[in-house]
């Protein structure tokens, strides 16, 4: 799938004043391809904020030392993100996945553009600057910045590079292809040290995600003669092991690694209520259309979604339409 880039660079000439903004629960794709895109665009001299639904998660505040990425609610409230000539939504194209800076898209007259690779999209009344099979929206800036006449600098290479990086699973994804390892060597060029990202990411360990991680491993439960992997973690166990909800991340792909596993599942309890799910497959099971099932959208091989209910209530459907996917 091709971008449009002129078009792209089309709007962002013609206009100066960008607010960006990507998911709830931010990933590293998320909060890179966003840091990128606003270097990106101060270099053109625009006036560029970031602004997410929900902070920057303490283990990946490295990705942003100066601080820029703004949480609505902490210090910035709805009516001062209306005025703007566009708003830039980043790494999603969903709606629930927005939270409370969806009221915000609702809201502005602002002219609304999205770039993203995943598969599922609602009607966010935006111009759309896709690829579904780039492997990450990190790769997509590298492209937009060309596109721009913009060159690589030290700053942009550090939060691409993760958000290319963590979305390959340090490359070892089937989404990896010639052209990622190609961009990346360009970031690395551009001064992005790949020893350094993957330290700050996998080497500081508090020792509540430590705790946390092991409370969940230990729950893993096996279907399908091993062949599906699935487990959990509730509401309440953060405060127990002294973690927090983001230290969940990539423990399912811990579950993947199993012998003999072809799916994996977690069900993620949120303190407020209600469980994330998170599928990963390595098999014909495609996790965005099971995602898509319970309001979640993602790619093929990794989606996520979020249900408002018990797991007791939702464990057992969910598995079901697991098992039905991957036949």
């Amino acid at each position: 799938m091709t971008v449009n880039w002129p078009a792209f660079v089309e709007i962002v000439n013609g206009n100066e004043r960008f607010i960006l903004t990507s998911h709830i629960r931010p990933d590293c794709d998320a909060l890179g391809s966003a840091l990128g895109m606003a270097l990106v665009l101060d270099k053109l001299g625009k006036q560029v904020r970031i602004v997410n639904g929900q902070a920057t998660p303490p283990n990946l505040d490295f990705i942003d030392p100066d601080h820029r990425i703004e949480a609505i609610g902490a210090g910035v409230q709805l009516d001062e993100l209306v005025d703007a000539d566009v708003h830039m939504v980043l790494d999603t194209s969903a709606w629930a996945q927005l939270g409370p800076m969806g009221d915000v898209i609702r809201a502005t007259k602002a002219r609304k553009i999205i770039v993203d690779h995943h598969m599922s999209e609602d009607d966010l009344g935006a111009e759309n600057f896709k690829n579904t099979s780039a492997e990450a929206t990190g790769r997509l800036v590298v492209e937009a910045a060309d596109a721009l006449g913009v060159q690589l600098t030290p700053e942009m290479a550090k939060p691409i590079y993760a958000a290319i990086a963590t979305d390959t699973g340090w490359f070892r994804f089937p989404s990896t292809t010639p052209y990622t390892y190609e961009i990346a060597g360009r970031l690395i060029a551009a001064g992005a040290v790949p020893s350094e990202i993957y330290s700050e990411l996998y080497e500081r360990d508090s020792e509540g995600r430590v705790r946390l991680r092991g409370l969940i491993l230990s729950r893993i439960q096996t279907e399908l003669a091993g062949r599906l992997v699935h487990t959990y973690v509730n509401g309440t166990d953060y405060e127990a092991t002294s973690s927090l909800p983001t230290d969940t991340e990539d423990v399912i792909n811990l579950a993947l690694g199993v012998a003999g596993t072809e799916a994996a599942v977690i069900f993620v309890g949120q303190p407020s209520g209600g469980f994330k799910l998170s599928f990963r497959s390595k098999c014909q099971m495609d996790c965005s259309e099971v995602a898509e099932k319970f309001g979640g959208g993602g790619h093929k091989a990794a989606a996520g979604a979020f249900v408002d209910a018990s797991l007791e209530d939702v464990r057992e459907p969910v598995l079901e339409a697991v098992r039905t996917a991957m036949g």
